[in-house]
């Protein structure tokens, strides 16, 4: 690939700081044009002049404004002026796509999220032979009902985001519980692929009743544990002495 070739320089545009500064003022907001920073060529007879930005909401920033000039002309003419970010500049934060921007505990009563079709934690819950209409009647027809289903990549999400999460191992409440759920009662098993880390935990007096937790975690409501009772409190009764005065 060639290299480009330089712009060549053009005095008379160069020489055009007051028209450009003149055109920076026209837009901006009070006299937020500060000194020049100089100009750049961008192509044969078209230069851009940067003016420091004095307003406080854009500390970094910078006017640019760019002319040009027609073949043999010495008339210079203003293109466009605006504002752009120079070093040590504030900007917005990068574009998050809105797809993108559902975070867990965002979703109220009434949202619905978008269908996703080739969801990579999601796969068919049939085996395909081809054609969609026969398998989707045939799923129905017997009773299997979901047509999708948590691929091994979604399980294996799913368990991590469970694992490190508040109803894992590695929570405060599990770190100082005498046992493990995996020994509780009240622990309900889950199934399929799941069932040798996972449970379901049904005890109402847990932190963790009616979430899933690792059959490492654990809480202070284990149903083997116990503590010792303390000794029943007794209050002595007060004792009436009639033949004691209280001066006044």
């Amino acid at each position: 690939m060639p290299a480009a070739t330089a712009v060549k320089p053009d005095s008379t545009l160069r020489g055009a700081v007051e028209p450009a500064r003149e055109a920076a003022l026209a837009v901006a907001e009070g006299d937020a044009v500060g000194e020049h920073l100089g100009m750049e060529m961008v192509e044969e007879r078209l230069a851009t002049h940067y003016f420091a930005c004095t307003a406080p909401a854009y500390r970094g920033w910078r006017w640019a404004v760019s002319v040009s000039r027609v073949a043999r002309s010495k008339a210079v003419t203003v293109c466009e002026a605006n504002l752009v970010p120079g070093d040590g500049a504030l900007l917005s934060p990068e574009w998050v796509p809105y797809a993108a921007r559902l975070a867990p505990g965002d979703l109220g009563p009434g949202d619905v999220t978008p269908f996703v079709e080739d969801d990579p934690l999601l796969e068919p819950g049939f085996e395909a032979t081809g054609d969609e209409d026969v398998d989707a009647v045939a799923l129905w027809e017997l009773g299997l009902g979901r047509p999708r289903v948590l691929s091994a990549e979604g399980r294996d999400v799913a368990a991590q985001r469970w694992y490190d999460g508040e109803n894992g191992p590695s929570a405060p409440v599990a770190t100082k519980a005498p046992m493990p759920c995996s020994s509780c009662g009240f622990l309900v098993p889950m199934a399929g692929a799941l069932r040798s880390v996972f449970g379901v935990c049904a005890n109402a007096w847990s932190p963790s009743d009616g979430r899933v937790v690792s059959l490492d975690h654990g809480c202070g409501a284990h149903s083997e544990v116990d503590l010792e009772a303390p000794a029943p409190e007794r209050v002595s009764p007060p004792i009436l002495d009639d033949f004691e005065l209280d001066p006044t």
